[in-house]
């Protein structure tokens, strides 16, 4: 078994309405427009799953190509 740790940073944008100020100093409300997921966690797991294997695979080949296998 192979155990690692995992972070993410936290989601940019959300769909809650915020108050703010615009470039030219005028106060307005904000809401996000689009497709934005206000949790990662569904897809955290293949993502961490599918890149672990790319780099383990990557080094496995950097390995082989030097001719130092043990």
């Amino acid at each position: 078994d192979i155990y690692f740790r995992v972070a993410f940073k936290p989601v940019a944008t959300i769909a809650k309405r915020q108050n703010t100020v615009s470039t030219a100093g005028k106060q307005i409300a904000f809401s996000a427009q689009g497709r934005h997921d206000p949790c990662v966690l569904p897809r955290a797991v293949p993502i961490v799953d599918a890149m672990a294997a790319i780099v383990i695979m990557d080094h496995y080949l950097r390995q082989q190509s030097t001719g130092k296998s043990k």
